[in-house]
This record gives structure tokens, C-alpha cells and sequence, in this order.
């Protein structure tokens, strides 16, 4: 799921604990072209406030609406479907697409028990399946894996909800700013790493979090998984290529490096010459990002996120620079 829904989680847990009512809607079910995919959420407070979306904004105005003309009674069932778009007519007038269909749960959310179990095991960087019995609204967590998508059955919805994807930075030098700024936009959790003390003033807390000690010690520390990107920018090989021997033998789904083609080339041979297989040196990314013609930091910045996020995505890679 996208990690943003899961800030849709964290405000359902604050206005429970709060006292306050509030509705959950869940896109289960689309067809045609849907501006949101399934798993998409929405809160809906009581009194009208909302966060997340499940389509381009007409959808969430009638939602409110609903609330405040008395259609989502407080008293009324626990769960229960809601569809737009049947009609031409009715996706036209919710900003439906190419006369797309949106099916929705909305689940009043009573013990918050399981929002906070939910949260928690997320944060311990597992993928977890939230089970929802249409009948009786009862939610049961199970584990999941990274492999597993909805399902929803008209009886029981299966959603999966995993960590915040994360992006390690070997070095604090002016391009990881950038970076560090853009990746905070795009919803990755920044860590950054730099054992040299004269690159790390000017660094606020919401730019990234620091992790203490070597490169290497780095990226066994945060036990880097499948939904890790490791960047290495300091341009310098004793820093870069240290954190490059243990990430490239990580489960990180991007490993990557600054450096010319020329570069990039010495650093394969010299990660060779150090022991790493030509398999495992294949996964290296260098020079890192698409092509874009970029020369700027804030420029390479988004070259590099495009090629992370595409990778993220599944996207075969078109714009590579070739090596």
C-alpha cells in the first residue's frame, strides 16, 4: 500500500483516542479507468474534516455530504458498500474517467485497538494483512507478504499494509539535501549517514535522520529490506565504496553510486578486485539516474528519485544513461 495511507491510519487513531466518531472509507473494487486504486483510504471525522482520498475530489465532496445529510447515521451498520459510477451519467458527475466505476467500504471505526497494532507492526518494518468481515465489521491482522495484493471477495476485504519505503544517504554534502528534500515529498522515510562531523551543520531533524557510525555499520544497523534504496554521494571511495560492499550484498531493491561513466567504471572493478561477484556488482547502479541531461544538483536530485521511484514501481527503465 501506499505509505500515505497510512497517515489516513494514524489520524483514525488520534480522533478515536480523542473520543471523536469517524468513518473509514476503502476503495475495494474499480472498474475502467478509477482515479485511485484499490486500498486507497479515507477518514471521515464527525464533524466533516477528512484526510486521504478515493478519487480526483468529487467523490469526497458527496462523502461529507452523506455526513451531513444524515446518510451515515452514527447508529447505522458497521460496514457497508457504496458504489459511484453505475451510470454514465453519475461517473461524469464524480469525475469518474472513461465512465469508471469506484466501490467503496465505509467502515465505522469503533475500538481503535487494531489501528495501533496495525501502525506498530508496520513500524517494525512488517507487511501485515488487515482482514474486515463486511457482516460485523470485525478486523483481524495476520501476517503478509510483499507479494500479496487485495482481494475482495463481497463478504471479506484483505488489505496489505507494509512499512514506509526508505532512503539510506552515504554522505551529508549538498546534493543529498537535495535529494533528502525531494525524497521527503515523495513519502520516504531519509536516513543519512556521515562520519565526517564538518558536513553535518546546517541538517534539520525533518530533513532525515542520522544513523551513527561507518558506512557499512549503517546499513547492517537499520536492517535494510526490500523496501530500502541506498545511495552513496560523498565522492569518496574509502566512505562510498564501504557502504557499497554490504548494501550491494543487501536485500535493498536500489544500490546506487555518484560518479562519472569513467568512474563508475573503476568503482566496479575495484568492488571486484575486493571480492563481490559480477552478479552481485550488477546491481549497482552508476552513474545513478535517468537521462535527463541533468547538471545542477537539484537536477541530478530528481534524476536519481525518477530512476528510484520507477524501480519502486516496476517500471522498465527507457532514459538510462548507457554506461
Amino acid at each position: 500500500m501506499d505509505s500515505v495511507d497510512l497517515n489516513v491510519l494514524r489520524s483514525v487513531l488520534e480522533w478515536r483516542r480523542a473520543g471523536q466518531r469517524v468513518v473509514l472509507f476503502t476503495v475495494v473494487q474499480t472498474w475502467g479507468t478509477a482515479p485511485r486504486p484499490p486500498g486507497a483510504m479515507l477518514a471521515l471525522r464527525e464533524d466533516g474534516v477528512v484526510i486521504g482520498s478515493v478519487s480526483g475530489g468529487c467523490v469526497e465532496d458527496d462523502l461529507i455530504a452523506r455526513l451531513h445529510d444524515g446518510r451515515i447515521p452514527a447508529d447505522g451498520p458497521p460496514v457497508q458498500l457504496i458504489t459511484y459510477g453505475v451510470t454514465r451519467e453519475e461517473a461524469a458527475r464524480f469525475g469518474l474517467p472513461c465512465g469508471g466505476t469506484l466501490r467503496l467500504t465505509e467502515e465505522r471505526v469503533g475500538d481503535p485497538h487494531w489501528v495501533a497494532q496495525l501502525l506498530e507492526r508496520c513500524e517494525a518494518h512488517e507487511i501485515v494483512a488487515r482482514e474486515l468481515t463486511v457482516a460485523n465489521g470485525d478486523v483481524v491482522l495476520a501476517p503478509a507478504s510483499k507479494t500479496d495484493a487485495l482481494v475482495f471477495d463481497g463478504q471479506v476485504l484483505r488489505a496489505i499494509y507494509g512499512p514506509r519505503w526508505r532512503l539510506l544517504l552515504i554522505g551529508a554534502g549538498q546534493l543529498s539535501r537535495y535529494v533528502a528534500q525531494m525524497a521527503r515529498l515523495l513519502d520516504f522515510e531519509v536516513l543519512i549517514c556521515d562520519p565526517r562531523k564538518e558536513f553535518v551543520y546546517g541538517w534539520e531533524a525533518q530533513h532525515g535522520r542520522f544513523v551513527s557510525g561507518m558506512p557499512d555499520e549503517a546499513v547492517l544497523s537499520i536492517q535494510t529490506d526490500e523496501r530500502t534504496a541506498i545511495v552513496a554521494l560523498t565522492h569518496d571511495p574509502r566512505l562510498d565504496d564501504m557502504a557499497l560492499l554490504t548494501a550491494l550484498d543487501s536485500k535493498a531493491f536500489y544500490v546506487g553510486a555518484l560518479g562519472s561513466r569513467v568512474n563508475s567504471q573503476k568503482r566496479r572493478d575495484n568492488l571486484a578486485q575486493l571480492g563481490l561477484s559480477a552478479d552481485v556488482i550488477e546491481r549497482l547502479h552508476g552513474p545513478i539516474g535517468l537521462h535527463i541531461g541533468s547538471h545542477t544538483p537539484a537536477e541530478i536530485a530528481l534524476s536519481l528519485l525518477a530512476e528510484i521511484v520507477a524501480i519502486k514501481n516496476g517500471v522498465e527503465l527507457r532514459q538510462k544513461k548507457p554506461l
